[in-house]
């Protein structure tokens, strides 16, 4: 569904991603690994037009979207929930998920029954703003916010990142139920591996803004984990 061929990105003049080529088959989860700082975040940043420049290819299915504006991406059908969730504090729960649909193709505005499903707690609290939520609330927001734009394809920066443990497994459960059960293809950046190994069908493992290795999850191996992950 989504490829990126021999892709270089910029923020002014640092040269952060490097010859990146990658593969994102429909409705699979490709995890994102690697130690921080060496641009899984900016990756995904790229795919969204959220850097200074690029230069490479990015099709998503037939079309090129690699000098698309970051809108007109996202109505292609790409939703981001980035690192740090950045929801808008003094927004209802209600207001930040119908933000999503303003990326939607059909021009519909209106909260997925989906997000009732998974999320019974912000259907009963729309009128709450979203700054008085706790960190794993906001993530919950936050996703809801990215399926409100009925997207293909989410990308999702360390969504289990300063999140009280209590719901971490909740929100890797949404995550592997929007894949397995809804079909939705993923995009996971994620340092957990336990959890990339659970929710993934491939990985690619990135090094200095390059991707050094990649393929089926079960070819991760922990020789591997230790040469590029361990601190």
């Amino acid at each position: 569904m989504l490829a990126l061929s021999h892709v270089d990105s910029f923020y002014d003049r640092s040269h952060i991603l490097h010859d990146v080529s990658l593969d994102v088959p429909d409705g699979q989860v490709t995890a994102v690994l690697g130690r921080n700082g060496t641009g899984k975040t900016t990756l995904l940043k790229t795919l969204m037009g959220l850097t200074d420049r690029m230069d490479g290819q990015i099709r998503l299915g037939d079309q090129e979207i690699g000098r698309e504006p970051t809108f007109r991406r996202a109505r292609a059908g790409i939703a981001y929930v980035p690192q740090g969730r950045e929801i808008i504090p003094d927004f209802t729960i209600r207001e930040n998920i119908l933000m999503g649909s303003f990326a939607r193709a059909d021009g519909k505005r209106e909260i997925p029954p989906l997000v009732a499903e998974l999320f019974p707690y912000l259907m009963n609290n729309l009128d709450r703003n979203g700054g008085v939520l706790s960190g794993g609330q906001q993530q919950q927001l936050a996703i809801a916010r990215a399926l409100a734009a009925n997207p293909r394809i989410i990308l999702l920066d360390e969504p289990n990142e300063g999140i009280q443990p209590s719901i971490v497994e909740e929100i890797e459960q949404v995550i592997i139920r929007l894949n397995r059960e809804i079909g939705l293809t993923v995009i996971l950046v994620e340092q957990n591996v336990s959890f990339a190994r659970n929710a993934a069908h491939r990985f690619a493992m990135m090094e200095k803004g390059r991707i050094v290795a990649a393929g089926e999850i079960s070819e991760l191996t922990d020789a591997m984990v230790h040469r590029h992950m361990a601190v």
